[in-house]
């Protein structure tokens, strides 16, 4: 099985940026996607950006399309999520998520999760 810890999340003014990091550790060789999701209280959790590992092709929410930016650095076993030009809206506990697949999109069916890093932003 898969583990994932999350960490960078913090509060931030709206314009700024930020990059969540998912350290990623067991079973993480084939096919396998590294999503990352959000959810903002009373909102229903909502995938945002999502890659393949093996290959490192990306799908993103259209709602995000152009301000954030999934990546990978394999060496480290570390999915990140740029975030830039952060809004209120994007306020939110942000988890990465795994799911043994080579297709990561739709954002469903992500069985294995981290604990989830706060972002908190500011007008």
């Amino acid at each position: 099985q898969v583990q994932l810890v999350e960490s960078g999340g913090g509060s931030v003014q709206a314009g700024g940026s930020l990059r969540l990091s998912c350290a990623v550790s067991g079973d993480t060789y084939g096919r396998i996607c590294i999503g990352w999701f959000r959810q903002a209280p009373g909102n229903a959790r909502e995938g945002v950006a999502a890659i393949y590992r093996a290959e490192g092709t990306t799908s993103y929410a259209d709602s995000v399309q152009g301000r954030f930016a999934i990546s990978q650095d394999d060496a480290k076993n570390t999915v990140y999520l740029q975030i830039n030009s952060l809004k209120p809206e994007d306020t939110a506990m942000y988890y990465c998520a795994a799911r043994y697949t080579a297709y990561c999109y739709p954002f469903r069916n992500y069985a294995h999760w981290g604990g989830g890093t706060q972002v908190a932003v500011s007008s």
